[in-house]
This record gives structure tokens, sequence and C-alpha cells, in this order.
């Protein structure tokens, strides 16, 4: 019987991961992207971007691992572990780096610049986005750390 670790691919505590990391990027593109004329700015492209490449590999995963769940047999090989592996380690650092430069730029854009660049409600939406951008981080820096942590148990099986 293979050992379970929590939060690895194919359990519960990865479902709610990869859902989660859904949830925050589509938050983060809403508050990014309706109503509001973000591709002035190349962080906030970069972000919209990012979140883009977040939402199809999150959901995809998300899929496995409720199949996986559902069937009670996760699927453990380890080149598919390892590809996980590599693209979560991937896209956790570009979302980090999106999350970073967007906040940046809309604290400069309230301290520094003031109402010249955007108003109260538009700089808030800023923030938010790039809010929801670091709590979909969070939840992708751990799926990506569970999965570290699965991939060398696989090469003693």
């Amino acid at each position: 019987m293979e050992e379970e670790f929590p939060g690895a691919i194919g359990t519960s505590a990865s479902l709610a991961l990869r859902l989660g990391q859904a949830v925050f990027s589509v938050a983060s593109l809403l508050f990014m992207c309706v109503g509001v004329e973000f591709y002035a700015y190349t962080s906030f492209c970069f972000l919209v971007t990012i979140k883009g490449l977040t939402i199809p590999w999150s959901l995809t995963l998300a899929m496995v691992d409720a199949f996986s769940v559902f069937v009670k047999r996760p699927s453990r090989q380890v080149q598919i572990v390892f590809i996980i592996v590599i693209g979560d380690w991937v896209l956790s650092f570009l979302s980090l780096a999106a999350a970073c430069s967007t906040a940046s730029v809309a604290d400069f854009m309230i301290t520094e610049a003031g109402a010249f660049f955007c108003g109260k409600k538009l700089c808030s939406r800023y923030q938010l986005s790039a809010a929801m951008a670091f709590l979909s981080w969070c939840l992708s820096i751990g799926s990506g750390l569970f999965n570290l942590w699965l991939l060398p148990s696989l090469y003693n099986l």
C-alpha cells in the first residue's frame, strides 16, 4: 500500500488546493479586467497572462484529483508527478512575480502618483487583484511543495 501524503496529487487536500488556486486566480482576473483598462501597464498584462495560464492548469489538475478521489486510486507515476512538480514550480514563481509587480505598481499609483493615474476605486481594484494573486500563489506553492515531497517516495516503489 502506498503511503498517503496530504496535499499530494490524487488526494482530497490536493483537490481543495487546486480549486482554491482556480478561484483566487479567477477573482484576480475579474478584479483586474472587468471595467478596467489594465493593458496600459505591463505588470498588469503580465498578471493577466500568468493567471490565464494558471486557471487551466489548476482546473485540469483539479479534475485529475477529483477522478482520483472518487475512484480511490491515485495515479502516481514518477514521470507524471515530475511534470506536475515542474509545472507547479514554474507557475508558482511566475505567479509570485506577477503578484509582486502588480502590487508594486498599484502601490506606486496610490502613494506617489496620487489621483493622476487612477481614482480611488480603480486603484483599490488593482490592489484587490494583487491580493487575490498572492492568495493564489500561496496555494500554488503549497501544492508544489506537497508534490515535491511525494516525488522521492515514488522512486522507492
